[in-house]
């Protein structure tokens, strides 16, 4: 790619762009800092992630919500995690929803919520104490141990089944932007330790004569069954994947990439993640790209203009290993300050990528080299909209209407009203002489309609403001602002972040 290209990619702040990072709670990677914290201090760290994630530009968070057969929410189907109190089944004290929470505070910030769920693996490590009513006491046939872990059987039909059940119960009950799978199948094989699964293939194979394509079919029931169960029933819920980064190498099959890395998808996990995207089972898709650019293995660039050439029209969004940046033993690369701002610009500068996933939210929070400082003030600085998924359909928004602006002791405070249930209303604010920089014969033709030219730059997030969910309307801006006339306009965003038309426009005249 030229490098005027992945300049030009910076100079233009982009109005539409998945900017998101994983919050993992498996280990307490990320949230809750530790076991047994009480309520309070876990909500207290999980409000400062957001607020430090809304400073650095986020507009989604992806929460682990079920790390391993377990929940960080109330549920009659699967016991509390034991990373909330540090023993699996024991509830909060005092009593509190995790999940509804998180879910209120993300929103609050104008952030969607996706929530994260491991789909088999059902105890963490060999050394896991489980519930009583945990589901491997339970049903102790749909499970297999490998390497010390119990996981389930995605051979059994009724495993299928239950997992789904599982991500319905949250969809059906819970508010979530999103439902996410991780790249965790079949198992990451072991040399010379296959996966015993040799009973339920002569159980259940069927017509297969091929046991990898078997394994690949059950991945693939599960996929469509949860997917056709949230469009069922929430079709805006979107619904994304964050598979290992390589499909298939091209020793695989001349459609896989130019790579040789040690655990494709298609081979290793039997999970045939670009089918999910070529059909349209999943919404989006988060390859985990975790590979410094010219990695001999499996090249960064490579790998990302491979994913961006089969996206199927579906999203894709780019997975990055910042807890790679100033800490990888292997590689040095990964100690250049300009590694993680040179991956951002290519994703940025390749057609068919809508965006970027950091892993992890901690490894972001830590700044390594930088890394924040660089979201802050350059990549991430001016806030961006979801990109749209025309596939999902939305009744059409209509503007919100009388919108008054006052200057009030604490800012500018906005009040306006709209007919429609929407997720969020989105503030813009003008300089009021830049807003009149519209060319004669623009101003003319909404003069005679009664109604006010809208900035040229609408279109740029520049003039973003903030996000306000759809519960509100009502708004002050806080932001220190030099005496002169303002002008602001309003518009609605549905769940699929579609923009309304813009309210009219509303002129205020700040005295600081």
């Amino acid at each position: 790619m030229a490098s005027a290209s992945l300049a030009q990619a910076q100079e233009q702040p982009l109005k539409r762009e998945f900017r998101a990072v994983w919050i993992a709670t498996v280990a307490n990677i990320d949230w809750p800092g530790q076991k047994g914290l009480s309520p309070a201090v876990q909500q207290q760290e999980f409000k400062y992630i957001l607020d430090e994630h809304q400073k650095n530009g986020m507009n989604a968070v992806i929460v682990q919500v079920r790390p391993a057969a377990d929940a960080l929410y109330r549920s009659n189907l699967e016991p509390w995690s034991e990373f909330l109190t540090g023993k699996q089944g024991q509830a909060m004290n005092p009593p509190y929803d995790p999940l509804q929470f998180m879910l209120e505070e993300a929103h609050k910030r104008g952030m969607e919520f996706h929530a994260w769920f491991n789909p088999y693996r059902a105890t963490f490590d060999a050394k896991a104490e489980v519930a009583p009513n945990h589901i491997t006491k339970r049903r102790p046939e749909w499970f297999i141990k490998y390497e010390g872990k119990l996981l389930f059987n995605p051979g059994i039909p009724e495993v299928r089944q239950y997992i789904t059940s599982v991500v319905m119960d949250v969809v059906n009950r819970y508010d979530i932007d999103g439902v996410h799978f991780d790249d965790y199948f079949y198992p990451y094989p072991v040399p010379k330790k296959p996966f015993p699964d040799e009973q339920t293939y002569a159980a259940y194979q069927g017509l297969f004569t091929n046991k990898d394509d078997w394994r690949r079919y059950n991945v693939d029931e599960l996929i469509k069954g949860v997917s056709d169960s949230i469009n069922h029933v929430k079709p805006w819920v979107k619904f994304g994947i964050s598979p290992f980064g390589v499909w298939k190498n091209l020793a695989d099959g001349p459609d896989g990439s130019a790579t040789r890395a040690g655990a494709p998808s298609y081979t290793a996990l039997y999970a045939d993640t670009r089918k999910w995207m070529q059909v349209g089972w999943i919404d989006y898709l988060v390859p985990q790209v975790y590979w410094h650019i010219g990695n001999p293995a499996a090249d960064y660039k490579t790998v990302l203009e491979w994913w961006a050439q089969n996206a199927f029209q579906r999203h894709l969004y780019v997975g990055l290993g910042a807890y790679k940046v100033a800490s990888d033993p292997t590689y040095r690369e990964w100690h250049d300050p300009n590694e993680m701002p040179r991956q951002l610009q290519l994703a940025r500068a390749t057609p068919n990528v809508g965006g970027s996933v950091f892993f992890s939210s901690k490894s972001v929070m830590s700044n390594p080299n930088n890394l924040q400082d660089s979201l802050r003030n350059s990549y991430y600085k001016y806030p961006a909209l979801l990109p749209v998924m025309d596939w999902k359909k939305n009744a059409e928004l209509e503007p919100p209407f009388s919108l008054k602006v006052r200057q009030t002791d604490s800012g500018v405070r906005l009040h306006w009203q709209h007919d429609q249930e929407v997720r969020y209303y989105v503030i813009y604010r003008f300089v009021k002489e830049s807003f009149w920089e519209t060319p004669f014969w623009k101003r003319a033709f909404w003069e005679e309609r009664k109604w006010q030219p809208l900035d040229p730059d609408l279109s740029s997030p520049v003039s973003i403001v903030a996000k306000v969910f759809g519960t509100n309307t009502a708004f002050i801006d806080e932001t220190p602002l030099e005496s002169g006339k303002y002008i602001y306009v309003v518009t609605a965003l549905d769940r699929q972040q579609n923009e309304s038309a813009p309210s009219h426009p509303a002129t205020v005249k700040y005295k600081y």
